[in-house]
């Protein structure tokens, strides 16, 4: 068992606070896609909400949490990759390679997803987009093209359908993946989320 002497602090109050609140934020948004529109619109909100004060802090928060210290070079990725199948991957103390690859992935993927949801839940009239979408529904009344409405309905809800699917896919990778590095290098990485605490080199 790891004392307090032998650890060092990773991940800040911020970061884990932003990370499972995100777990349960996208909970939310996930299994209620089908059940109540309300309750699925505020959590993505949240979400959104999320991803915003992430991109400011991986800018100017601490220095495990700022985007400049896992940006790493394809060679770089590839080659830890490479290790990890020898099993002799380097300990990192922040994010290895393969962990900033999938950062960036879900970042995106959870952008894509909440932007799609607020142009869906705009054709509804709803949300901060309403009054753009409402503008083109206008005009296509107005040059009597009834369908364009519910052909951009469509569109966005398959995109948002995708977005939602894929980055779920993507979080059980994550989940995948914390489980093998942790396994590798024998630490619980789970734990160090709540607790901000890693072995100390």
């Amino acid at each position: 068992m790891m004392s307090a002497e032998n650890t060092i602090r990773v991940w800040d109050i911020s970061v884990r606070i932003f990370h499972w609140s995100l777990v349960i934020a996208f909970t939310i948004a996930y299994l209620t896609g089908e059940e109540s529109d309300l309750i699925h619109a505020y959590a993505g909100y949240v979400v959104l909400a999320l991803l915003c004060y992430r991109v400011v802090w991986g800018l100017v928060g601490s220095r495990y949490a700022r985007f400049s210290s896992f940006l790493f070079s394809p060679s770089d990725i590839a080659n830890y990759l490479k290790n990890v199948m020898g099993g002799t991957a380097k300990r990192y103390l922040g994010h290895n390679p393969a962990g900033s690859v999938m950062v960036f992935v879900l970042l995106i993927s959870l952008s894509i997803t909440t932007w799609t949801g607020l142009e869906l839940y705009a054709i509804e009239g709803k949300g901060p987009l309403a009054n753009n979408v409402i503008t083109v529904i206008d005009t296509a009344h107005a040059t009597g093209d009834e369908h364009r409405e519910n052909s951009g309905e469509e569109f966005w809800e398959e995109l948002h359908e995708v977005a939602s699917n894929f980055t779920l896919v993507m979080v059980f990778l994550h989940i995948l993946g914390v489980l093998f590095s942790g396994k590798l290098h024998k630490e619980n990485l789970v734990k160090a989320m709540v607790t901000g605490r890693k072995r100390a080199p």
